[in-house]
């Protein structure tokens, strides 16, 4: 059984919807506790492909995502989408990856360049700025410079990563062809602005789908893992699912989840997340039962 695929939105783009999010192939002296080294990059990243998800994120501000990228999938690079981001400066200490977003031209432009490099590629499907609010992005004439990228053959299409309340804003410019937003059963806020960007034409990229793994993560989130509890999850939880499982197919039932971006340096979490995704949506039943328990289970605001 193929990854069910969905349209990209307006750039006509046929996508898995189970995405591949490359922060996870980072390496060492970034953050976290993860050191992934470059025999299991390479791993990682050809069963990434072999097990046929089509769409790559990326992004330069990833310690060595992108120059792993290059290196073992560059060959490859007719059997995916990918898609970077831009806005990024970051500063390599001896223990760790400091990073920080600017908006300006000079930033943009360097962060392409280096991109298309380290990618081994002669243009990205989809470069997003890395957060930004309209204004700014208006202001400082950053989004005709991606419009110069992109006649330029440099970039397809243009997209923004944001969350509320700058997604409001910026879906009204109606410039962007892509927007990825944080959405997963336990982090439900952005499902009604999904809805309304995918309606406008965008194509929709979430993050965050599978919740890190819920309760059972290697590494707690202690706040996501408050909501399970509090929603009593458990009790709707089918005898034959895991808890990511749930989660991640709840995030793909998304009626308007064209590719959720799910990042994984273990082969055994990633076989898992494929086998979920070929499973289909959630009963309509059990989606709505989740729903109404997280809904009463969030904090009120």
């Amino acid at each position: 059984m193929n990854l069910p695929t969905r349209k990209l939105g307006r750039t006509g783009i046929e996508v898995t919807q189970l995405g591949y999010g490359s922060m996870g192939i980072r390496g060492p002296k970034t953050w976290g506790v993860r050191d992934v080294s470059e025999q299991d990059a390479e791993s990682i990243l050809h069963q990434v492909l072999d097990s046929g998800i089509n769409f790559i994120d990326t992004a330069p501000d990833y310690g060595l995502s992108e120059e792993r990228i290059g290196r073992y999938l560059g060959a490859r690079r007719s059997e995916y989408f990918l898609a970077s981001k831009c806005g990024c400066v970051y500063t390599q200490h001896d223990d760790h990856l400091q990073i920080e977003h600017h908006w300006n031209k000079e930033v943009i432009e360097r962060n392409l360049e280096k991109s298309l490099a380290r990618l081994q590629t002669g243009h990205l499907d989809l470069l997003q700025f890395h957060g930004g609010d309209a204004e700014t992005l208006q202001r400082e004439g950053l989004i005709e410079q991606l419009v110069r990228f992109q006649t330029q053959g440099m970039i397809r299409f243009l997209g923004v990563s944001t969350k509320l309340p700058e997604m409001l804003k910026l879906m009204k410019l109606g410039v962007f062809d892509t927007f990825q937003l944080p959405y997963s059963a336990l982090a439900p806020e952005h499902h009604d602005v999904i809805s309304e960007a995918a309606n406008n034409g965008a194509g929709i990229i979430l993050r965050g789908g599978i919740a890190h793994g819920g309760p059972d993560a290697e590494i707690k989130r202690p706040a996501l893992d408050d909501i399970w509890e509090r929603a009593k999850l458990d009790e709707v939880l089918p005898a034959s699912m895991t808890r990511a499982e749930l989660i991640l197919r709840y995030t793909l039932s998304h009626p308007h989840c064209h590719t959720a971006i799910v990042g994984t340096c273990n082969a055994r979490h990633l076989a898992e997340n494929i086998a979920a995704a070929k499973q289909g949506v959630l009963p309509a039943e059990l989606l709505q039962t989740i729903a109404q328990r997280v809904r009463d289970a969030l904090p009120s605001r």
